[in-house]
């Protein structure tokens, strides 16, 4: 089996006596992209900050690249990238020279990649810190940690202040960083940039971890939606009872199946004579929402 390079087993953090973290399991391996998934104040940021050693855990085991990083801070911060979710910045530094001061800190980066980056970022490197908005301070930290050789990409909420544009070139790279063999643990609330780069993923609720897989692993022990349309409006008595929670407008209709019934449910539909049929696997937002709703369908926390 594979080392992974994260790596928490009940790992606790307490703020007095408020629990930012309880007894949350972690495993990020090497190559992939791992998605960690959660709204504000569930606890991603923290687990983030112990992983970094920029504080210490109350309880619990933590290691990155098989060490302790809260002794080996410094040997383990020349391994890895990090981009906070609100980059901050020297006022009189200009963009440029920051990049290359953070690209020092972990011995270089690649001068090619780096002026292929602030192309694609559309990002100018000459002004100072200070003039920037908060998307164009984004792009410091992201150009930073993307044109270093850094084997681990930890990204905390990193688009945050782009436009829909930036975001797709930001995917784009993250897809090459994949290819090209290191890591990365992207920590997000927006469920689509999940969804759309990330091998495997967990999800956070109140300090632990209580999902985690590939999204097809997810699916596969949730519901999926089928919606059909018949020729005319009909009594279905009990030619529906392979669906849950059916719904029926006229001739359509529209229901749940779980992922074992659905060859029975698709042989059952083919004799209802449907006119049109949709078969719907549940999005991340569906899989996120089952974790975060109440008993009465609101969000929860």
């Amino acid at each position: 089996m594979t080392t992974p390079i994260i790596s928490t087993e009940s790992l606790v953090k307490t703020f007095g006596a408020t629990p930012a973290l309880d007894g949350l399991d972690l495993d990020v391996v090497p190559g992939e992209v791992h998605g960690f998934l959660g709204p504000n104040g569930a606890g991603k940021s923290t687990t983030i900050r112990v992983l970094l050693g920029l504080i210490k855990a109350t309880s619990g085991n933590v290691s990155l690249f098989g060490k302790d990083p809260w002794q080996n801070a410094v040997a383990l911060h020349s391994r890895l990238a990090y981009v906070p979710g609100d980059v901050a910045l020297w006022p009189n530094m200009t963009g440029g020279e920051t990049i290359d001061f953070l690209a020092n800190l972990r011995g270089g980066l690649d001068e090619t990649k780096r002026k292929e980056l602030v192309e694609k970022f559309d990002f100018d490197p000459s002004k100072r810190g200070r003039t920037y908005s908060k998307g164009n301070r984004q792009k410091v930290a992201i150009i930073a940690a993307l044109a270093s050789n850094a084997e681990l990409l930890v990204l905390d909420e990193p688009t945050s202040g782009l436009d829909p544009l930036m975001e797709s070139v930001f995917q784009a790279e993250i897809r090459a960083v994949r290819a090209e063999g290191r890591t990365v643990l992207l920590s997000t609330h927006i469920l689509s940039e999940a969804e759309e780069l990330a091998d495997r993923i967990s999800i956070i609720r109140d300090g632990r971890i209580v999902e985690s897989g590939t999204l097809a692993q997810m699916r596969y022990h949730s519901m999926t939606t089928v919606r059909a349309t018949l020729p005319e409006s009909q009594i279905f008595d009990d030619s529906l009872d392979f669906l849950q929670d059916v719904t029926i407008d006229g001739n359509s209709f529209s229901g749940l199946i779980s992922n074992d019934a659905l060859p029975q449910g698709l042989r059952r539909l083919s004799d209802l004579k449907v006119q049109s049929l949709t078969v719907a696997p549940p999005s991340l937002e569906d899989l996120f929402q089952k974790h975060y709703e109440g008993p009465d369908g609101q969000a929860t926390r």
